[in-house]
């Protein structure tokens, strides 16, 4: 019996949960949350993000041109997806790896309907390649793929436990915010990891999104069984 309120999910995981490099102990941190919100009944997709081996921000920065070093991101992310989908399978739960890069016998191309497809039959799909275009990142990714996908709702698993007015770890008097317009964080008001394009995604087409903290043991599954944990941002109107 599914247990979760949010049937269909895409979960965004940054690169830097991966640790630097790849962290075999992350990436099992990681698997282990994957595998008990799967037990849920919940149908899941994970976007994952690259930084943690390169970020074309910092390498367009040293001279490389930004279209190239975005490239090189998105084939990072590739990396962690495959590393991940690994773990995931030996520990039980059926996963696949699609990329809208085309890397062949490596990673199977993007398709919405055989992703949907698998969705369905109970696999988690990792989805890799960010957008398969430079300038954008893994977070317009995770936005458009929940569209694409029919979710019921988007999961950005952080290294903060919400939104904050301010940068918890350097303002002690940063205000917690439960719950949020598309407005209220479109308009700088607040600080948070979620980049602004993907958030004008979401708020375009009534896209809820739950910010949490991933390094919170069962957070995953708790937000999928509708537990009150994070900050959630959605239109005026919606119930959480």
């Amino acid at each position: 019996m599914t247990r979760a309120k949010y049937k269909r999910a895409i979960v965004k995981i940054s690169g830097e949960e991966f640790g630097a490099g790849v962290d075999t102990d992350n990436v099992n941190y990681i698997a282990t949350e994957i595998e008990e919100a799967v037990s849920t009944g919940a149908r899941l997709a994970l976007v994952v993000g690259g930084g943690n081996i390169v970020r074309g921000s910092e390498l367009s920065r040293l001279g490389i041109s930004r279209a190239q070093a975005d490239c090189a991101g998105m084939i990072a992310t590739v990396i962690n997806a495959l590393v991940l989908q690994d773990v995931l399978e030996r520990n039980g739960v059926k996963a696949a790896t699609q990329s809208v890069l085309e890397i062949r016998g490596f990673v199977e191309p993007y398709n919405r309907r055989s992703c949907k497809r698998y969705m369905d039959e109970g696999r988690v799909v990792l989805l890799a390649g960010g957008t398969g275009n430079p300038y954008l990142t893994t977070d317009s990714a995770a936005a458009i793929k929940a569209l694409e996908l029919e979710v019921d709702v988007l999961l950005k698993a952080t290294k903060v436990d919400g939104v904050y007015s301010s940068d918890p770890f350097k303002d002690t008097d940063a205000k917690f915010f439960d719950r949020l317009n598309y407005k209220q964080v479109l308009d700088g008001s607040t600080k948070t990891l979620f980049d602004p394009a993907a958030m004008t995604i979401c708020r375009d087409n009534g896209l809820p999104l739950i910010v949490f903290k991933l390094r919170t043991r069962h957070n995953i599954r708790k937000v999928l069984e509708g537990e009150l944990i994070g900050s959630y941002i959605g239109s005026d109107g919606d119930t959480r």
